[in-house]
């Protein structure tokens, strides 16, 4: 292991650094994206509410890679040319955002329901009210799941590989066909995972206790 990342270290922070951006970047996008369809699968109109639906369903059930290789292969050949790391951002923000909705979503539906009335009753428009009055209470019932797919999420970035977007885990598999140390090279990246998801996972704990 030692031996690897003496060698391969700059490689290897490379590929550090490429994982954490998209994990930032599909973070960041997700939690919007999915907050948005949450909230449209509750809204009083039935357009919005199938539209969540089924943007929720779609995204959920289609396997990572498959919305990944669709962004890399698909899009450029009829729409537009993006490289590999954009395209697995691209797949992961939307893979997570489904998952996102779903979450939020029952956080919502958690806020009692006299909330709502009483925030319309004081003259809010519904979106109003959802912003200022129920959305802040939602995120803090599901935090402890959002830090799962937050968590989720890092590990799931490493679908980077399958496009050539130069995350942590392409520069193992290049590593591993260079030496044919395949063991050393992944467990040197599988420690790099845990020092991006492990804080991650402590500092929700900790965000999770200060807000009971």
């Amino acid at each position: 292991m030692i031996n690897i990342f003496s060698h391969f270290s700059n490689q290897l922070l490379v590929g550090l650094g490429w994982t954490v951006l998209s994990s930032v970047i599909a973070l960041f996008f997700s939690l919007i994206i999915g907050t948005i369809f949450a909230i449209m699968e509750i809204a009083p109109n039935k357009t919005l509410q199938v539209v969540g639906r089924a943007y929720v369903e779609i995204f959920r059930n289609i396997p990572l890679l498959v919305i990944t290789m669709f962004f890399y292969l698909v899009i450029p050949m009829y729409v537009v040319k993006i490289n590999g790391f954009t395209a697995g951002t691209i797949g992961l923000t939307l893979y997570t955002s489904a998952f996102i909705a779903e979450t939020v979503r029952s956080g919502i539906q958690s806020v009692a329901g006299g909330q709502m009335e009483g925030a319309r009753s004081t003259g809010m428009t519904y979106w109003q009210a959802m912003r200022y009055i129920i959305l802040p209470q939602a995120f803090k019932i599901v935090i402890p799941p959002l830090g799962n797919q937050f968590v989720n999420l890092v590990k799931n970035s490493s679908v980077l590989a399958f496009v050539a977007g130069f995350d942590l885990m392409y520069q193992a598999n290049s590593i591993a066909s260079t030496t044919f140390d395949t063991i050393n090279s992944y467990l040197v990246v599988g420690v790099l995972y845990l020092i991006i998801t492990l804080p991650l996972s402590y500092y929700m704990q900790h965000l999770e206790k200060k807000l009971a």
